[in-house]
């Protein structure tokens, strides 16, 4: 599902509130990690994940692989924070993107 301009400024508004929930450190990004986001995408939909600031990766390739991994969007990218954007398969789960297909 690629993203028009009035639906990635919704994401953005919507995601303005949540608090970071991963955090990449000097570890930098692994499969475990990957796998853990994936999951979490799955219920949230909307997350937020920020680089701490002793890591080496930059937001633009964290960003690129993580698209690449999970099939999401990365919506925006602030400084050290990305905001990552997936559609769930389950219908139970599916509150922000019917949102989004509506716009």
């Amino acid at each position: 599902m690629e993203l028009r301009g009035k639906q990635k400024r919704f994401l953005r508004s919507e995601a303005h509130h949540l608090q970071p929930i991963f955090q990449i450190g000097k570890g930098g990004v692994n499969e475990a990690m990957i796998i853990q986001i994936g999951e979490a995408l799955e219920k949230r939909e909307l997350i937020k994940v920020s680089l701490l600031q002793n890591t080496d990766e930059v937001a633009e390739d964290v960003a690129e692989e993580l698209e690449a991994a999970l099939g999401c969007q990365v919506v925006q990218i602030i400084g050290r924070v990305l905001v990552v954007f997936k559609p769930s398969s389950k219908e139970k789960y599916q509150k922000v993107s019917t949102q989004v297909r509506s716009i």
